[in-house]
């Protein structure tokens, strides 16, 4: 077993409940979903793409992305509060999830298809003589 699925399982209910839930939605969403433990939570990307990561909470599960200023529907859901870069959908019950909010987010992720670890990345100076 892997770290971000050991990460997972050692949840204590509901929260194992939705970090299950949401591993099965995205896993079936994603064309080649691949999921990797980073920063002590687990991340999924589709190849070398990253597209979200689960952060459960002291009371709640966040299903974390970026992007999230170019997402144009269901913004009613998105929790931006105190944050510039990161967007996410929060849960405090399974029967919180709304499967339709979360394809749309990672089709948008998809289309996106922007690392957006690479844009936080400062360019490289080049040397001067």
């Amino acid at each position: 077993m892997n770290p971000a699925e050991a990460y997972i399982l050692k949840q204590e209910e509901p929260y194992k409940s939705i970090l299950m839930q949401l591993q099965t939605i995205v896993e079936a969403i994603l064309p080649n979903p691949e999921l990797h433990y980073k920063w002590r939570i687990p991340f999924y990307y589709n190849g070398e793409l990253p597209i979200c990561y689960f952060n459960k909470s002291k009371d709640y599960v966040d299903l974390a992305f970026w992007h999230g200023e170019r997402l144009t529907k269901h913004r009613e859901h998105f929790i931006t509060a105190n944050r510039k870069a990161v967007t996410s959908l929060r849960y405090r019950l399974p029967d919180d999830i709304n499967d339709d909010v979360i394809l749309y987010v990672i089709k948008k992720q998809l289309a996106i298809n922007t690392n957006p670890f690479k844009l936080v990345l400062k360019p490289k100076r080049s040397k001067r003589n």
